[in-house]
């Protein structure tokens, strides 16, 4: 059945439809999340203005997971594509073994806070029973047709204490198939949840937004998931077009899509084409030496957050880049980095490829969560349903050198003493540092631009390493221990008043 004819819209007279505030008016109560910038700004008030910028609670809260996991999983992990075509046959998804506590448990033991499923890849397969859609697990044989793996994954990832995240390709090489897609419509009014023939639900609230005939596919797509399956806490979008044809395209919806998850996941982060948190701009999982939350940033194509810069340009946030962005920029936000990379070669799980060493993700860990950015590290379950017993043990492998390597912080319980440029600590005792783990209080904003470490050695103040930014989260790696019993961060350059919420000193056990 096409979905064209499976959609039977009830008459707009006999609902009961409620209009929500866009983008800008959901956002209000987060304004500082985000200042505009004047074509004649100078350096200095691009630089006041950066410093004054603040992240939101659910930005701040994202920021602290540090470690979350991504589960590429759907027809391709059968077809073994890592792009799907849109008309696979359904009943080749038969993941006979499934077992989603497992994944649960395996990523908890792994040290991960959130997990993220693929929902809909760009194929436009969909891991739930959706009304707007045959492609998807309700026609396959799995399970009598009666599958759902995202009621399964969301039930287990909530069981085992990890946040829960979906991720919805914009992409759909189905819907294409279906002349949806990409077909051209014009953006109109579109009341959602679209009501379907026998639906059998009774909305207390609708929704009005422009959409194109694909936009508005996508509004009760995110409508089933973010209203049927608990609360969420990451929405993840991608900016992805679809193998199609080069002078077919489609605009995306994005305000009304931003607007639609606010409305009914107000705590979610949107990322990583979204306003909330960014793409760092490589798939190695590497942040940039110095990686800034606060960013210039542009609005396009219906309320995108964009790079004013280029995505991999390796100077996003700098005095010079500010400088040089503001031609282009419309705001300095706060959007902070996602660093996503896979265990293995591939998105999908391949039986011929074997997952990362243990000293190449520690080697991502501080590339990622050392550099105030949060990794996203993905693990792609196999074609049984589970994650393949070589990569949970890499996952628990993976935990317990972190944990070595930052194990006790020998700075809990040091006297400290501050002043509006420096943090000093007297542990009261010589003890060897070789891992020093930085952190600025962002609720009041990033504002280191470069420091110093010190150590009082032979009676003098001795540089021991330093860096450019902090952020959330700043790792420093020592070559050798370095002996000392007080210890001091000087910040030699700021962009406002500098609150520090950690200074850590570890002696790795590795």
């Amino acid at each position: 059945m096409s979905v064209s004819r499976r959609l039977f819209v009830t008459a707009a007279a006999g609902l009961a439809v409620t209009g929500v505030p866009g983008p800008a008016v959901a956002m209000a109560g987060d304004r500082r999340y985000r200042i505009p910038v004047s074509p004649d700004d100078t350096e200095t008030d691009l630089v006041r203005k950066a410093s004054q910028v603040r992240p939101t609670a659910r930005q701040i809260a994202w920021q602290s997971l540090e470690r979350t996991a991504f589960l590429h999983f759907g027809v391709n992990t059968f077809t073994g594509l890592e792009w799907g075509t849109g008309d696979e046959d359904p009943d080749v998804f038969q993941p006979a073994a499934l077992d989603t506590d497992q994944w649960a448990a395996a990523l908890k033991d792994g040290g991960f806070k959130l997990a993220i499923l693929t929902v809909k890849h760009h194929d436009g397969f969909v891991l739930h029973p959706s009304r707007y859609t045959d492609h998807s697990v309700a026609s396959s044989s799995w399970r009598g047709g009666r599958g759902d793996v995202l009621r399964s994954f969301a039930d287990s990832m909530r069981r085992y204490g990890l946040k829960v995240g979906v991720y919805i390709s914009p992409a759909d090489e189905n819907q294409y198939l279906h002349g949806v897609y990409a077909n051209g419509s014009a953006r109109s009014v579109r009341t959602v949840p679209t009501l379907v023939e026998d639906d059998d639900r009774s909305p207390d609230r609708f929704f009005t937004l422009p959409a194109t005939d694909y936009g508005a596919h996508m509004l009760n797509t995110l409508y089933e998931v973010l209203t049927e399956y608990g609360p969420v806490d990451e929405v993840w979008f991608d900016g992805a077009q679809g193998h199609i044809p080069p002078d077919k395209v489609e605009s995306y919806d994005w305000d009304s899509w931003y607007t639609l998850v606010r409305a009914l996941a107000p705590d979610a982060a949107i990322a990583v084409t979204g306003p909330d948190l960014r793409w760092v701009g490589n798939e190695s999982g590497i942040a940039r030496e110095d990686e800034w939350s606060v960013i210039p940033v542009k609005e396009n194509q219906y309320g995108r957050t964009d790079w004013a810069l280029s995505y991999d340009t390796p100077d996003e946030g700098s005095r010079t880049a500010l400088v040089k962005a503001r031609p282009a920029t419309d705001y300095l936000q706060w959007w902070p980095a996602e660093c996503d990379v896979s265990i293995r070669d591939g998105w999908f799980y391949h039986p011929d490829q074997q997952p990362k060493s243990v000293d190449y993700l520690t080697e991502i860990y501080f590339g990622s969560v050392g550099r105030n950015a949060v990794l996203l590290l993905n693990v792609p379950p196999d074609t049984d349903g589970l994650l393949h017993p070589t990569d949970v043990v890499r996952l628990r492998e993976f935990r317990e050198r972190i944990d070595r390597e930052l194990p006790r912080d020998l700075a809990q319980g040091a006297r400290r003493t501050t002043a509006p440029d420096r943090v000093t600590l007297d542990l009261g005792f010589e003890t060897e540092v070789d891992r020093i783990r930085l952190a600025e209080d962002i609720r009041h904003g990033q504002q280191v631009e470069s420091f110093v470490v010190e150590a009082f050695r032979d009676g003098t103040w001795t540089e021991i390493t330093g860096a450019g930014t902090i952020g959330a989260s700043r790792i420093l790696l020592l070559p050798t221990p370095v002996r000392a019993r007080r210890w001091r961060l000087r910040v030699t350059r700021a962009r406002g008043a500098v609150r520090m919420a950690e200074f850590g000193l570890y002696r790795s056990q590795v």
